[in-house]
């Protein structure tokens, strides 16, 4: 027997607003039903599997991720930091390396960090 991953919660203090950000960052549909002030919704990350759950609460996020997201650009790393920086993410921590290796920390509007890795292109 297993468990099978059904989402990844993250917990906000907007549902609808973090989930239009993610949602513009994977480039996946946000959930058709979701309107501004739902205190829950989704963004669906692979057709009938894996979801990104957003979930309202009181509280804000205090400290760091223990858990968090890894995106693979399909472009080069440095363009998809340059693109989620103006969705709105901000830097967190820069661990990219003069000879192109590495990655880059950012985090979303409501501060969970994430990173973004060299594309397979880069890393070929």
């Amino acid at each position: 027997m297993v468990s099978v991953v059904q989402n990844v919660a993250i917990d906000c203090a907007d549902a609808y607003k973090l989930a239009r950000f993610w949602a513009e960052a994977t480039g996946r549909p946000l959930d058709p039903d979701a309107t501004p002030g739902d205190r829950e919704t989704q963004v669906e990350l692979a057709d009938g599997g894996l979801t990104l759950y957003f979930n309202q609460v009181p509280e804000p996020k205090t400290v760091k991720n223990r858990v968090h997201l890894c995106l693979r650009p399909d472009t080069a790393r440095d363009t998809e930091v340059q693109r989620l920086l103006a969705l709105g993410a901000t830097l967190v921590g820069d661990h990219r390396n003069t000879d192109g290796t590495g990655w880059a920390v950012l985090a979303d509007p409501e501060g969970n960090e994430f990173c973004v890795l060299r594309s397979t292109a880069e890393r070929a």
